[in-house]
């Protein structure tokens, strides 16, 4: 039985959760465009990297979506995804062991669908101000220097401001920089925001955005990329798209310290709550958010082109995936 040192750190733990809405409330600092209306625009200004080595004022992200049919021992649960980094977006020539196999799968055209659901996905991280804002209920944190992750589908625009010849000077510089309006269109169900575009008249930082810069300083951008995986990571990343691939369910307990699906807890911190008043140290898997807050976002999901593969034939490998995908399905039909 637990001592009352150990139950009262458990409750004291459960109430903390409950008055911050959980583990994953957001801090504010990234502004999600992706809620604002169909129809109606935010204006951003950007701002340089704190990194004065980063090539651009923005950095990709690659990520894995890992979809699973529930969670071990969870009765009439619901499909859950995580999010895993993708390797290769530290190093393009790493080896990742999910992208190796999938880049393979493209070669067989009964297996793209099936390797596009489980190719990685780019996003792209910025910082900045939002000088006009349309979401309502968003508040502006104490450091008014948001974080901004945007898709592919917005980079070439973003980009173009450096290709455009009519512009003298970087997007974010703070005397002759331009505005940004994300525009949110529909296509469908779908978000659509190809309308976004550049202001043509150069702004320049006000006074008070100058004041937030030398208060808060700038953020380094890469301090908010996922941790890169190392040998033991990326052994449980295998072994997670495995059992995602088989139409396995998310086992927290073999997984659960190193990725999760959002509003899942980890259970070793869990186990470091209940033992912090008898002095045991319990080891926890150094694991890092995989991404800012955990929770997906809309404009994150979009389809990216699949890779340049020669096509040939199916490897036994690639013939068993596909009879294993089709029997499943079978079954969920009967």
């Amino acid at each position: 039985m637990a001592t009352l040192a150990e139950m009262r750190a458990r409750i004291a733990a459960q109430e903390n959760r409950q008055k911050s809405g959980g583990k994953f409330k957001s801090d504010g600092a990234i502004y999600p465009h992706w809620n604002i209306d169909a129809g109606t625009s935010a204006v951003l200004r950007f701002l340089p990297d704190g990194d004065p080595k980063t090539e651009f004022f923005w950095l990709e992200r690659q990520l894995i979506k890992l979809p699973f049919n529930g969670i071990k021992g969870q009765a009439g649960g619901k499909p859950v995804e995580v999010q895993v980094p993708c390797v290769e977006m530290y190093d393009p020539k790493a080896f990742c062991p999910v992208i190796s196999e999938v880049r393979t799968w493209y070669a067989d055209e009964s297996l793209k669908a099936i390797a596009s659901k489980y190719w990685k996905k780019r996003s792209y991280l910025f910082q900045g101000f939002v000088r006009q804002n349309p979401i309502g209920d968003d508040v502006t944190p104490a450091n008014p220097i948001r974080r901004f992750v945007m898709s592919s589908q917005l980079l070439p625009l973003i980009r173009a401001g450096i290709m455009d010849p009519e512009i003298l000077e970087s997007p974010t510089h703070y005397e002759r920089g331009l505005n940004f309006t994300v525009t949110k269109t529909m296509k469908g169900q779908y978000a659509d925001y190809s309308t976004s575009s550049y202001s043509r008249r150069e702004s320049a930082l006000t006074e008070v955005e100058l004041a937030a810069i030398a208060s808060h300083g700038l953020f380094k951008l890469a301090d908010f990329l996922p941790k890169r995986p190392n040998d033991a990571e990326l052994k449980i990343i295998k072994e997670m798209f495995d059992a995602s691939v088989n139409g396995e369910e998310y086992d927290v307990a073999r997984w659960g310290s190193y990725y999760r699906p959002f509003g899942v807890d980890d259970p070793s911190a869990n186990a470091l709550v209940g033992h912090a008043a008898a002095g045991i140290t319990v080891p926890v898997a150094p694991a890092k958010a995989v991404v800012e807050s955990a929770k997906p976002v809309e404009d994150m999901a979009e389809p990216e082109a699949a890779p340049a593969v020669k096509p040939g034939p199916s490897s036994d490998k690639a013939k068993e995936i596909l009879a294993m995908i089709l029997q499943r399905q079978g079954k969920a039909a009967a």
